[in-house]
């Protein structure tokens, strides 16, 4: 089962996460998501479960727990969907009428 958490603190890195389920079974991967540009948490990570069951527990326990002085959200992860994301535009074209920012030159 895949685990959403939400409300970490930006202090929080992957093995604490991991540390924060191990209880709850055998874990096949926990990441906090970092922001590219910064290199700093962006304060939620997932964390899959090799079983469902110990995941629903985990969730139930979890959420709304504070963990590192701040109130988590825990819940099952959604499947990302094409919508989730705002489609990137290559055309430079932004318009304006301009002749592409030429002006035309009267001699």
């Amino acid at each position: 089962m895949n685990i959403f958490i939400a409300g970490l603190s930006y202090s929080i890195n992957d093995n604490d996460l991991k540390d924060l389920f191990t209880e709850y079974g055998e874990i096949t991967s926990a990441k906090v998501i970092m922001d590219k540009a910064t290199g700093r948490s962006k304060g939620y990570g997932f964390v899959e479960l090799a079983d469902n069951a110990a995941g629903q527990k985990a969730i139930e326990e979890l959420n709304g727990a504070e963990y590192d002085g701040r109130t988590i959200s825990v819940s099952e992860a959604r499947p990302r969907t094409e919508g989730d994301r705002p489609r990137r535009s290559y055309d430079n074209n932004r318009g304006g009428g301009n002749n592409g920012g030429y002006r035309r030159r009267e001699y």
